[in-house]
């Protein structure tokens, strides 16, 4: 029975709700626009909100008589209630609500609906730490004076488990049909959107499922691929009554996309990055400016355009979809497409470019000068410089050509190496070529080539190793200091300096690389015999104290097998070396070259000469002569000009 006092007691709850509410009013073109604007000024989100029509929006005819729509809009009863609590009990304050729901928690949520004759139960459990459902509260929502029966145990199951996004059944209700709701359907005149427009239920009468309204749209014609599921099933959760709600959309045609080239490589030069460091440093020399690539390599791929997909309007109209549009695909030089008609492939090795939008190969790389601006080069191509390679810089490729000088850098190249303004390498300067070097000049650099070493003035301090000849050419072509190895011929104009300040070491007629090979093998067996002797001698006086003593200490035992496997490991390597050491005398012994030193003009007290590892010692100086071996002595005779006939670079230097 109600009495008096509790009617007093509900409705100075409902006072209070009332009272925490927010409201404000919104005019927009649309509903959705008018929610949107709504969720800024009460700084929460539109599933928090209810509203109320104040006057009916219309889109007019062609924009003429349009009126936006006018609404109400005010927080949800329960939000207001249950942020209140959980402020009085200091879990946030107003200003903290939102970032510690977008955080963490959300609290647990029901749904109490009647369909048809039944009452239907959806729960939605909390998560983090959101508050729970209480029971008590799903009951009270329960208890209609229309209520004919429910089942308590079976609620509190799913307000403990949740009921999986579903409505299921807790009981039953006095029905009255003529109170149900009615659903009506709005489409628009282009059929792309459609709405349902909701009458409320009297009481006693069925809300709207989700099946009635899926089961009203179809019959009116929709399609049944349109209706979007998700919008029909909030409005079952958050029903709006007397106001279209849109559940319908076309399903819209999709384009097709244009072919285009993928590309393999970095197509803006700008994004190329220099090389960072394990530690996050920047090597400022490895700027990595040139993209190499080999041979076959694929560069870029042709993706063909797309067909268009399609799509239906609300009645099932076909909505014509756009196919993609094709390219050309544009070959640069040095390239050529593949079988597949596709894939864009190098021809030769280089640097890959995009140049008036074809793909190209570059097999030489020009550059002004190798500094700070390029960093080291490291390319599968010929590289030409214009300028100077400045100090403490690195170049690798299959080609070097720089015009200008060479300062104390490193020049690794697999093919021919030439420098017109010559090499300052003040003692740390290195050369490797997998064919020959031209230079004008060689000051304090090692140089390491395949074949021939050429230079136009003159060879200083250097230690020079080529496996056929080195020849200087030219007015001064002199040799001054250093240690100069061929195996055929060396040829200058002047070898040493006046008065011999300066040692100056040729030899030819030996294998360069199986030499250097045998002078390390000398020198390691050199320190591996006196280490394994000096083993040996303690091995001895271990022995002799356990022969004396008949047992030594712990230490002293562990020590002495320690020693023998050390000698045994010693012996190893001995014997190893030894025939590696004959092996390479072998193969010297039976070199077809001959070998010979020879000398146009000057050849100055002091300098060294060995053919074929006969040391032929200058004593006094000499000219115009020939440094040659025969039967095992090393002799000289009048000069002999170079064997070698003037050699021309692979014709790839600039004019």
């Amino acid at each position: 029975m109600v009495n008096l006092d509790k009617v007093r007691e509900d409705m100075k709850n409902l006072l209070d709700v009332d009272k925490n509410l927010h409201s404000v009013e919104v005019n927009a073109d649309t509903i959705d626009e008018a929610l949107a604007d709504a969720v800024v000024q009460l700084d929460t989100k539109v599933v928090n909100l209810h509203y109320e029509v104040i006057e009916k929006g219309s889109d007019g005819f062609f924009g003429i008589g349009k009126k936006p729509w006018k609404i109400v809009v005010y927080q949800d009863p329960k939000t207001v209630k249950r942020t209140a609590k959980l402020a009085s009990e200091g879990l946030f304050d107003e200003e903290s609500e939102t970032a510690v729901k977008q955080v963490t928690n959300r609290d647990g949520m029901f749904y109490i609906r009647h369909f048809k004759a039944d009452i239907m139960l959806k729960v939605i459990l909390p998560l983090g730490n959101g508050l729970p459902i209480e029971l008590k509260d799903v009951i009270a929502e329960v208890k209609r004076p229309d209520t004919l029966d429910f089942d308590e145990d079976l609620i509190k199951k799913y307000v403990k488990q949740g009921t999986d996004n579903t409505y299921l059944q807790i009981g039953a209700y006095k029905h009255v049909p003529a109170g149900d709701v009615v659903i009506g359907i709005e489409v628009s005149k282009d059929e792309l959107k459609g709405s349902i427009i909701v009458s409320p239920p009297a009481m006693s009468g069925s809300e709207a499922s989700f099946d009635m309204i899926k089961r009203v749209i179809i019959s009116q014609g929709v399609v049944e691929q349109c209706i979007n599921e998700e919008k029909v099933n909030e409005f079952v959760d958050n029903p709006v009554y007397n106001t279209p709600y849109e559940v319908c959309e076309a399903i819209m045609p999709v384009d097709g996309r244009d072919a285009y080239i993928s590309y393999n490589f970095e197509i803006d030069p700008k994004k190329l990055k220099a090389k960072i460091s394990d530690t996050g440093q920047i090597n400022y020399k490895e700027l990595n400016q040139i993209q190499n690539v080999i041979a076959d390599q694929p560069l870029a791929q042709k993706i063909p355009a797309e067909r268009g997909k399609g799509g239906k309007t609300l009645f099932g109209r076909y909505l014509e979809a756009k196919n993609g549009k094709d390219i050309q695909i544009q070959l640069g030089h040095n390239v050529r497409l593949d079988r597949d008609g596709l894939t864009i492939k190098a021809e030769i090795d280089g640097e890959v470019m995009l140049v008036n939008g074809k793909v190209s190969v570059d097999p030489v790389k020009y550059l002004d000068a190798v500094n700070v601006k390029t960093g080291d080069i490291k390319f599968v191509g010929t590289v030409v410089i214009k300028g100077n390679v400045e100090e403490g810089y690195k170049i690798e490729a299959t080609n070097i050509e720089v015009n200008g000088i060479v300062d104390k850098s490193r020049l690794e190249a697999t093919g021919n190496v030439i420098v017109r303004q010559g090499i300052f390498g003040k003692g740390e300067g290195y050369i490797k070529a997998g064919k020959s070097l031209w230079a004008k000049f060689i000051n304090d650099t090692t140089v390491e080539v395949e074949e021939n070493v050429i230079v136009y003035d003159s060879i200083v301090n250097s230690n020079v190793t080529a496996m056929k000849n080195i020849i200087l050419r030219g007015k001064k072509a002199q040799i001054i200091g250093g240690h100069l190895l061929a195996t055929e011929e060396i040829c200058a104009r002047k070898l040493g300096s006046p008065g011999g300040g300066t040692e100056t070491i040729l030899e030819v007629g030996i294998d360069p690389r199986a030499k250097k090979r045998l002078e390390e093998l000398q020198n390691m067996q050199a320190k591996a015999t006196k280490e394994y002797e000096n083993c040996d001698l303690d091995i001895q006086t271990l022995e002799q104290q356990k022969k004396v003593r008949r047992k030594l200490p712990q230490e002293k035992e562990e020590k002495l097998k320690s020693l023998k496997e050390h000698c045994e490991h010693i012996s190893t390597d001995l014997e190893e070396m030894t025939k590696e050491i004959n092996a390479i005398q072998a193969h010297l012994r039976e070199l077809k070259a001959v070998g010979k030193v020879k000398v146009e003009g000057d050849v100055y007290a002091g300098v060294k000469v060995y053919v074929r590892d006969v040391l032929d010692e200058v004593k006094l100086d000499t000219k115009n002569v020939t440094f040659y071996y025969d039967k095992s002595f090393s002799k000289r005779g009048p000069y002999e000009p170079p064997s070698l006939t003037e050699e021309q670079t692979d014709g790839y230097i600039t004019n």
